[in-house]
C-alpha cells in the first residue's frame, strides 16, 4: 500500500453563482467522507475545497492506494438451529453460508459464543479507483442542486443530467491518474484556465500537489472560493480607497461576485451627479441586484456616484471594459429616477383605495381589508399606550403602511416597500413619526434587525404582526416543521421582541384579543384567540432566552407561568437565577414539585383558603403563621416589580415547609382536615409559584 495526496476535478460550464459556495463545500467533504468508510485514508487525511465559475475541485491528503483488509464478524445463527445434534450443518447454515459466499468446508472453524454461531472472514480491502469511482458518484449525487438539466454527449445518442454539462474529469495520486469515469467522462491530468487569459491551455497537472499554483499561474484561475473571495475584498478597499470612498458591505453580494469571476480585477465607474436626487436605497439596490456592482459610499455612509466593478478580465486599458459598465448602468439608474418622479405624482393616500383590488388571502380578503384590521390594532393599542395624538399617528401610518405596494418603484423591486412610503410620506408632507413607521412597520425583518425607531413605528409594527399571527392561525395557516410560508416564527419573534425590550405594558393575551376583534367581519371571527397561537408565541420565546444564554430550568420556570407582561421576563429570569444560588433553594424546589403533585391528583380545582380553626397539628400551625408572614412581604415585593426580593422572601419558608411533610398527613380520613390542609398546600403552591413555578429547578 501507499500513501499519497489525492486531486479530483470536474470542469463544466458555468455553475449557479449563489449556489457555488455550498456546492464546493458538500463536492470536496463528501468525497472525503466516502473514502473515509472505504478505508482509503490515513487517520490524519485532510481535505480542502475548490470552487470557481467552471470547477469543482477537492484536494486530499494521506490517500492510500489500497484499503486494507479488514475482519468481519458475522453472526449467523443459535448452534442449535445450524447444527444438528452430530454437529453438522443443518439446510438453514448451508444456505446462510452460500449467500455469504462460503460451503460447509467452513463449519468447524465456525466461531461458538454464549450458544450462538459466528463466522469470522476478511474482506479485502478496496483499491482507490474502486472506492473514488463510489465517492465520486456519492459526492455528485449529494450536491445540492434544486433543479438539473439534461444534455447529450458527445456521441450524439446518450444524455446525461447533471446542473451544468461537464467537459473534463482530473483524477491524480501523486502523478498517477487515477482511472474513473462518470458524466461520459474518462479521468485524465488536463483541464482548461481562464477563457481569455490562461496562457497555457490545456493545463496539465503532473502532480495532485501542484493544482492551486498551475492553475494561477497557466490557467489564470484562483482555484479556492476563499482565497479569491478575499482577494476581491483586498481590491475593493484599495479601489474604494482610491476614489475617496468605501464598498458598501453585503457579504452575499460578495459571495455571489466570487462565484462569477476565475481571477478578480476591480475597477472604479461612476455615473452623473443627478441620479442621486433618488433615494440611495434605488439606487443601492439596482447596482447591486442587477448589475452586481459595489456602490461607494462617503464617510458618512452617504452614496456617491461612483462603484466598483468586479470584472473577470484584466486588459492594460481598462477603459473599454469600465466605460461598458457605465453605460449598461445608466439605463438601470434612468428607470430608477422615472420610477420615483412618477409614483410621487400621486399621494400615497389616493393609492389606499386600490387596495382593496389586492387579494391578500382568499379567507382573509383583500389587502385594503387587511390594512382597516390593522389600522383599528393599531388605534387600539395607541390608546392603551397614550392616546391623542400617538392614537391618530399610528392609525394613520397603518392606513398608508401598504400603500407604496402599489407604486412603480416597488412593483420594481419589492425589498423597498416600506422604505419608499417613508420617502413618499415625506414628500406629501405627513409627519416625520408617520413617515418612519411606514418604513418601520415591517421591522424587524430578520434575526438582529433593529426594532422600530419610534413608539408610532412600534405600534404599527406590533399591529401588522398580529394581524398576520391571528388572522393566520385563525384559517389554519400553521407552520409546520420547516414549512412556514407567511413567516410567522418571525413575527411571533418580532412581537416578543418589541414587547420585551420596549418594556411595554401590553399583556398579551389583551393583545391578541384585540386583534382577534379585528377579525369580526370574518365569517365566525377570530375574537377567541387559539391556544395553538398562544403556545406558539411561547415557545418562540422560549426559544430565543435558551439561545440568549439562559439555561432550560430557569426559562422553563418562567415561561411555563405564561407572564403576560413580556418586559418582566429578564428581571424574573434574573430573580430565578438569583433564588436559585440561596441553600433553601432546592429544597423548596423539591417540594414545590411535591405540592403541585399532590394538587394535581385531586378531582376539583383546589381554593388557596384556610379555615384557622381547623389546623390541629403544630407543623400545620407552624406553616401557616409562615405564610401570614411571608405572603404578604413576597406580594409587595411582586407589586413594585421587585422580583428577586419576592423569591427570596420563600426562603424563610422552608424549615415550616420540611416540617408539615414530615408531620402532618395531608390526606386526612377526616374530609374536612384534608380539605383544609389541601387549601393550605394550594395557599403555599400560589405563594411559590407567582414570580416563577420554582419546582422547574428540581433536579
Amino acid at each position: 500500500m501507499s500513501s499519497k495526496n489525492l486531486l479530483v476535478e470536474l470542469f463544466v460550464e458555468e455553475l449557479p453563482p449563489k449556489a457555488l459556495k455550498k456546492l464546493g463545500e458538500v463536492f470536496a467533504q463528501t468525497l472525503h467522507n466516502s473514502l473515509g468508510v472505504s478505508r482509503l485514508l490515513l487517520n490524519e487525511a485532510t481535505v480542502t475545497a475548490f470552487a470557481s465559475p467552471r470547477r469543482l475541485a477537492a484536494h486530499i491528503t494521506n490517500v492510500e492506494d489500497v484499503a486494507p483488509n479488514a475482519e468481519v464478524k458475522q453472526k449467523l445463527m443459535p448452534a442449535s438451529v445450524g447444527l444438528d445434534a452430530s454437529g453438522n450443518a443443518t439446510p438453514a447454515l448451508l444456505k446462510k453460508l452460500t449467500a455469504l459466499g462460503a460451503d460447509a468446508t467452513i463449519v468447524p472453524s465456525l466461531r461458538r459464543e454464549n450458544d450462538v454461531l459466528w463466522y469470522d472472514s476478511e474482506a479485502k480491502g478496496a483499491t482507490l479507483s474502486e472506492g473514488l469511482q463510489k465517492a465520486l458518484e456519492a459526492a455528485l449525487a449529494a450536491l445540492p442542486i434544486p433543479k438539473v438539466m439534461t444534455y447529450q454527449l458527445q456521441d450524439g445518442w446518450s444524455s446525461v443530467n447533471f446542473v451544468r454539462p461537464a467537459h473534463g474529469l482530473v483524477a491524480l495520486h501523486g502523478s498517477d491518474v487515477v482511472p474513473l469515469a462518470i458524466l461520459g467522462l474518462n479521468s485524465g491530468r488536463e483541464t482548461h484556465g481562464h477563457r481569455f487569459e490562461a496562457t497555457v491551455d490545456p493545463v496539465v497537472f503532473a502532480h495532485a500537489d501542484e493544482y492551486a499554483t498551475k492553475l494561477a499561474t497557466d490557467g489564470a484561475v484562483i482555484a479556492s472560493f476563499a482565497e479569491r473571495r478575499a482577494e476581491i475584498a483586498r481590491q475593493l478597499e484599495a479601489a474604494a480607497a482610491k476614489a475617496g470612498g468605501k464598498p458598501i458591505d453585503d457579504d452575499a453580494l460578495l459571495d455571489e461576485v466570487t462565484a462569477l469571476v476565475e481571477r478578480p480585477n476591480v475597477l472604479i465607474g461612476q455615473f452623473e451627479e443627478e441620479f442621486l436626487a433618488v433615494p440611495q436605497e434605488c439606487l443601492i439596490l439596482t447596482m447591486k441586484a442587477n448589475q452586481k456592482y459595489f456602490p461607494l459610499l462617503d464617510a458618512a455612509g452617504k452614496l456617491t456616484n461612483k462603484f466598483l466593478v468586479v470584472s473577470n478580465i484584466s486588459p492594460e486599458d481598462a477603459s473599454a471594459v469600465i466605460g461598458g459598465n457605465e453605460r449598461v448602468v445608466r439605463p438601470r439608474l434612468a428607470d430608477a429616477k422615472f420610477f420615483f418622479d412618477q409614483d410621487r405624482k400621486k399621494s400615497l393616500e389616493s393609492r389606499v383605495i386600490g387596495l382593496s383590488k389586492v387579494v391578500y388571502h382568499n379567507k382573509l380578503g383583500t389587502q385594503g381589508e387587511r390594512v382597516q384590521r390593522v389600522a383599528a390594532i393599531a388605534r387600539a393599542i395607541g390608546e392603551h399606550l397614550g392616546g391623542g395624538e400617538l392614537t391618530h399617528h399610528a392609525e394613520q401610518a397603518a392606513v398608508l403602511a401598504k400603500a407604496d405596494l402599489l407604486t412603480d418603484m416597488v412593483g420594481e423591486f419589492p425589498e423597498l416597500q416600506g422604505i419608499m412610503g417613508r420617502y413618499y410620506a415625506l414628500h406629501d408632507g405627513l409627519n416625520a413619526d408617520v413617515a418612519d413607521a411606514i418604513e418601520d412597520h415591517y421591522k424587524p425583518r430578520f434575526a438582529g434587525d433593529s426594532l422600530p425607531r419610534g413608539l408610532v413605528g412600534t405600534v404599527v409594527a406590533l399591529a401588522d404582526k398580529l394581524e398576520t399571527l391571528v388572522g393566520m392561525f385563525g384559517i389554519g395557516q400553521i407552520p409546520t416543521g420547516d414549512r412556514d410560508p407567511f413567516a410567522l416564527r418571525r413575527h411571533a419573534l418580532g412581537t416578543i421582541r418589541m414587547l420585551a425590550e420596549g418594556n411595554l405594558d401590553l399583556p398579551l393575551n389583551s393583545l391578541l384579543t384585540v386583534a382577534g376583534s379585528a377579525f369580526k367581519n370574518i365569517e365566525g371571527g377570530f375574537l377567541h384567540h387559539s391556544e395553538a397561537l398562544i403556545d406558539f408565541i411561547y415557545d418562540r420565546l422560549a426559544g430565543s432566552l435558551r439561545e440568549q444564554g439562559y439555561t432550560a430550568q430557569e426559562v422553563d420556570a418562567v415561561v411555563s407561568q405564561r407572564p403576560q407582561r413580556l418586559g418582566d421576563i429578564p428581571k424574573r429570569l434574573a430573580a430565578v437565577r438569583a433564588f436559585a444560588a440561596l441553600p433553601e433553594a432546592a429544597a423548596l424546589a423539591a417540594a414545590n414539585k411535591r405540592v403541585g403533585n399532590i394538587l394535581k391528583k385531586v378531582e376539583n380545582p383546589v381554593e388557596p383558603t384556610v379555615d384557622n380553626a381547623l389546623l390541629k397539628e403544630a407543623p400545620e400551625i407552624a406553616l401557616h403563621d409562615a405564610l401570614v408572614d411571608v405572603v404578604p412581604q413576597a406580594d409587595a415585593a411582586f407589586v413594585t416589580g421587585d422580583y428577586a426580593e419576592s423569591l427570596q422572601a420563600l426562603a424563610a419558608l422552608r424549615a415550616p415547609v420540611d416540617a408539615f411533610f414530615d408531620g402532618v398527613m395531608v390526606n386526612a380520613d377526616d374530609p374536612a382536615l384534608r380539605a383544609n390542609r389541601l387549601g393550605l398546600l394550594a395557599k403555599l403552591h400560589v405563594a411559590m409559584n407567582k414570580v416563577a413555578d420554582i419546582s422547574k429547578l428540581s433536579a
